[in-house]
């Protein structure tokens, strides 16, 4: 595949990256690792959408510093940590297929269900519930950066405020895949084509950034959540379509 034809789906792939991260929470970077699977091989998407992502948590956490919700993160991190953890040990023993495909039918299943038993009422934060979903967030995240859906299950159902929600999705993906940067490199996906990729693709993070940000402030809560969720919907039947 020719290098125009690598940017005709990473472009794109980038630019939902970075407007996620701006404004909504990871709710449509999901298909950023499968657009890119279309014109290269699904491990090295994943290499090289690394830094990518760990460039447009940066940028994109700045606008909301100082307004995630602690007590959440308290309860996500160490989670995350055991997911990393399987994930690099079982890295290469694992089909990337099978793990995408069920995450994609948790994340459909998930909307659905909230469609069929809606609840209007903000619920508690459920720290066994947080820890075990944030665990499976950071092993797909691991494996296929597929970790927004468990996180968005953990979330969504507690209402937060729509600042507090992006900037504590951000935060939580920011330490998560600054972490996966060393076993990364320890099992060698930052050669120098997977790392030229991705300095290429990096000046579209800013304004997809950007973008989210400008979208972010003119959409209320009632339509972010919508917003939020029509995404994690898109995101998993991404993920059954291109599993299946």
């Amino acid at each position: 595949m020719t290098l125009s034809d690598f940017l005709l789906f990473a472009l794109p792939a980038i630019f939902l990256t970075g407007l996620s991260k701006g404004g909504f929470g990871g709710a449509l970077g999901g298909i950023a690792v499968p657009l890119l699977a279309l014109a290269i091989s699904p491990k090295q998407a994943a290499a090289v959408m690394l830094p990518i992502l760990c460039l447009a948590d940066v940028v994109g956490l700045k606008a909301y510093i100082g307004r995630w919700d602690v007590a959440n993160l308290k309860v996500m991190m160490p989670g995350a940590l055991i997911g990393i953890a399987l994930g690099s040990l079982t890295f290469g023993m694992l089909d990337e297929r099978m793990i995408g495909l069920m995450m994609g039918v948790i994340a459909v299943g998930f909307v659905l269900l909230g469609l069929i038993f809606r609840n209007d009422k903000p619920r508690p934060l459920q720290q066994g519930r947080g820890t075990l979903l944030s665990s499976i967030a950071g092993f797909t995240s691991f494996v296929a950066h597929a970790g927004g859906p468990p996180i968005m299950m953990h979330l969504l159902p507690q209402q937060l405020d729509k600042l507090r929600y992006v900037a504590t999705i951000n935060l939580f993906f920011l330490m998560t895949n600054a972490i996966k940067l060393i076993p990364y490199a320890a099992l060698g996906q930052f050669n120098q084509e997977n790392l030229l990729l991705s300095l290429t693709l990096a000046p579209v993070v800013p304004f997809g950034v950007w973008a989210g940000l400008w979208l972010h402030k003119r959409i209320d809560h009632t339509w972010f959540y919508r917003i939020a969720r029509l995404g994690m919907f898109f995101a998993g039947l991404q993920l059954i379509f291109k599993n299946l």
